[in-house]
């Protein structure tokens, strides 16, 4: 214990060497804070804790921060912000955050932290996460403590009024809903006994989730949010009717969803067979073949519906070639001009056709045409992803490995390729969110060439999430100073003031200048020292 508190000590002395030398804090105040900050931290790292201990430090630390603000209009010093006060608000974010993981259903604790980001502007994503989260728990503990579904209600419905889009809220209301059902249910057996009866049947049969169902659906159209909510409805033995709704609802109104089919073929094989047969190790067998080969069926009609079969005419002949075997007659021939002038009508006749746009565009790549970067963005502006789903996400990253791969080609393509990762991952952010991104992301980061904004723009999508992950703004960071960690001065400085923001560790700073003067080449050594400088005196 005493070495994990010294470590924290020991954390906190550039912050206090800086509140020391620019005058805020005497010398004998800055040692009287290392010895109540030692006092309060051998207290939360005891065996027994209290939650009254994690109070007193939280209040101590903001009790300096106040301090240094009144102290700074004083002097009329506003500078070094990044290394005074961030490493302070860092620290009570995260003595808050392991407050409230200990005591989850403390109320005010989560209230407090709440107040504490909005006042230092702190993260304003903490403000929105947590008050969604307090909905919630407020609302299970109207059910479940109080057992009143009434007063959990209103409760959703008031989240819903300020999260109206927000898919948790509407998957805990309507789970809300279901347990609320299946509580008179059980209640109704038991009043059945005394020959009474006091519930309506439609209250029974699930007809208020029924209700939010369709409110949730009518305005987050997504086929695998339907589907989270058919399985929320199966864990329920009464839900049959439900399910059946939704399930036809999924069959009409969300074909064009790749989820959809592929929910549908695992169902086949989730299937329960015929009693009398799964009695022997034959019959057993029979059924899983049987069970396969229609979830297969299922499968090759989701292709068929999905993506259908497309050929193309060229010139005059009588028969339908298929585009593909065209491209590759005209290439084979030495045709390049007809090839390309075919793959660009292709694209202008099936717009929405991903494997015309993968075709057109893999041909586009190997003739080294300058269309490429151009059609590549139309197919991501033109193809509905909703139609493709999987499909075009594996269409598109072809395209971008075939262009990395093609090692012969003028520089220009390989800027292309550069630019089009670059759109990919755009793509993939704002058609499947930020799972997706990530996912583009992880599969291009080692298919060279790669643009430096590739790498930024991936850091701009995690600092956009509700609870971006330091751990990962790090990984990002580092693949990037892999590629242009040489050169790139703007980087590494960067990199420091993402560490000192308050998602940061500060004392990481010192490796990073020491790793950028040692590797940093050339006229960039004396860039980089000019900037940090700069940054160090607050004028930059």
């Amino acid at each position: 214990m005493a070495e994990i508190v010294q470590q924290r000590i020991e954390e906190r002395i550039p912050e206090l060497e800086q509140l020391e030398r620019v005058g805020l804090f005497t010398k004998k105040e800055v040692k009287s804070i290392i010895k109540r900050a030692t006092a309060l931290e051998y207290k939360l790292h005891r065996l027994i804790v209290n939650k009254e201990d994690f109070i007193a430090y939280i209040q101590y630390e903001i009790n300096v921060l106040e301090l240094i603000k009144k102290r700074r209009v004083h002097i009329h010093y506003q500078f070094k912000r990044e290394e005074i006060e961030f490493p302070i608000i860092h620290r009570i974010n995260s003595i808050f955050r392991r407050a409230t993981n200990k005591w989850k259903d403390d109320v005010q604790l989560w209230l407090s932290h709440v107040a504490f980001c909005k006042k230092w502007v702190c993260k304003v994503s903490y403000v929105f996460f947590f008050r969604l989260a307090l909905w919630i728990m407020a609302a299970k503990s109207e059910l479940e403590d109080r057992n009143s579904s009434e007063s959990a209600r209103h409760l959703f419905l008031r989240a819903l009024r300020f999260h109206p889009n927000n898919k948790k809220v509407y998957k805990e209301y309507f789970r809300m809903e279901l347990l609320h059902c299946e509580k008179l249910r059980k209640q109704k057996e038991e009043l059945e006994k005394a020959e009474m009866d006091l519930f309506a049947p439609e209250i029974l049969n699930g007809k208020l989730a029924e209700v939010v169902y369709k409110d949730a659906t009518g305005k987050i159209k997504e086929a695998e949010f339907v589907i989270s909510l058919l399985n929320i409805a199966a864990i329920f033995d009464f839900t049959k009717e439900l399910q059946d709704s939704i399930l036809q609802d999924l069959q009409t109104n969300y074909t064009e969803d790749s989820f959809t089919w592929d929910f549908m073929a695992k169902r086949e094989l989730e299937a329960p067979g015929a009693g009398a047969e799964l009695q022997s190790a034959k019959g057993r067998a029979s059924d899983i073949n049987r069970r396969e080969e229609r979830c297969c069926q299922v499968y090759e009609e989701g292709i068929k519906s999905l993506n259908t079969a497309i050929t193309l005419v060229y010139g005059n002949s009588q028969h339908d070639v298929p585009l593909c075997d065209q491209l590759q007659i005209l290439l084979s021939s030495g045709d390049a001009e007809g090839a390309a002038s075919v793959a660009m009508a292709a694209t202008q006749r099936f717009s929405q056709s991903v494997s015309v746009w993968s075709l057109s565009l893999q041909t586009l790549i190997q003739l080294g045409s300058g269309d490429v970067s151009r059609l590549f963005q139309d197919a991501l502006t033109l193809v509905n992803p909703k139609c493709f789903g999987l499909r075009i996400e594996i269409a598109l990253q072809t395209v971008c490995s075939l262009v990395c791969s093609q090692r012969g080609l003028l520089s220009a393509v390989a800027a292309v390729a550069m630019e089009m990762k670059q759109r990919y991952l755009d793509w993939s952010y704002h058609t499947g969110g930020y799972k997706k991104a990530r996912k583009t992301f992880t599969s291009l980061q080692e298919n060279r060439p790669l643009s430096k904004a590739f790498f930024t723009r991936m850091i701009e999508i995690e600092k956009e999430q509700e609870t971006p992950k330091m751990n990962y703004l790090r990984d990002y960071y580092e693949r990037a100073l892999q590629e242009f960690g040489t050169s790139d001065d703007d980087l590494w400085l960067q990199y420091i003031q993402e560490e000192l923001g308050p998602l940061g560790q500060p004392e990481n700073c010192g490796k990073i200048h020491w790793r950028a003067m040692k590797f940093l080449e050339g006229e960039s050594v004396q860039r980089f020292t000019s900037k940090y400088t700069l940054h160090q005196t607050g004028h930059l």
